[in-house]
């Protein structure tokens, strides 16, 4: 299986570098304020769902700092109220990961630790933890600004990636193709809407590539037509 498009060993391994740098002192944290690593009230396993994405993969939509955090408290407190008001447990694990998915989408924060925030509080509940009010603030909204926070400061300082992401620059061209052969908005929207599958880019990005791409192919044909090429 390759590496993802765009993605090399160097960033790999820096990524690996960024969780460790971004785990082990959220842990530490917790651990200066009195509490061991396993004590669910200062840190929880869905963290390590959200270093992965804003370490190893910073550019997705995903690991915005609105989706990290508004998806993982909204999800937290979806997982929260089925938990107090649904049972079975099984049944409140299904409706709390459905509802927070749907809300996530209705407040553009999707985020994959949503999910497990919103089933954690359900299965905590389950197992006679309690999982108050403010669990959905301590400790999964700490959690998730402490981790943007720290994935801000690793980008910035150690690998140059632009983190909030910001989206590519298109070409001058975009929005303006008028050419033989030049790709409109209306042509974008019409093949993603016809392949009927959701890709992991933002619309702005995946045109500015696009357009690059479209742009390189122009001057490699120029090249190919001059004489002695």
């Amino acid at each position: 299986m390759p590496l993802l498009p765009g993605a090399t060993m160097r960033d790999r391994l820096l990524a690996c570098a960024g969780a460790l740098f971004g785990v082990a002192l959220i842990g530490a944290s917790a651990n200066l304020a009195g509490h061991e690593l396993h004590d669910q009230t200062w840190i929880l396993a869905p963290v390590g769902a959200s270093a992965v994405l804003v370490f190893a993969v910073p550019a997705t939509p995903l690991a915005q700092p609105w989706p990290v955090i508004g998806g993982s408290a909204i999800s937290a407190l979806t997982g929260v109220v089925c938990a107090h008001l649904i049972s079975p447990e099984t049944l409140a694990a299904g409706v709390a990961v459905a509802a927070a998915i749907a809300l996530m989408t209705i407040a553009r924060c999707l985020h994959p630790r949503g999910g497990a925030a919103a089933l954690t509080a359900v299965l905590a509940a389950s197992t006679d933890t309690d999982v108050g009010t403010l669990f959905p603030v301590i400790p999964i909204l700490l959690d998730a600004l402490a981790i943007v926070a720290l994935a801000w400061i690793f980008h910035r300082f150690v690998t140059g990636h632009s983190y909030p992401h910001r989206a590519l620059i298109p070409s001058p061209v975009a929005g303006a193709r008028t050419g033989a052969g030049q790709f409109t908005d209306a042509d974008l929207d019409a093949v993603l809407g016809r392949v009927g599958s959701t890709y992991d880019i933002n619309r702005e990005d995946l045109e500015a590539i696009l357009d690059a791409v479209q742009t390189e192919a122009e001057h490699r044909r120029t090249r190919e037509k001059q004489p002695g090429s």
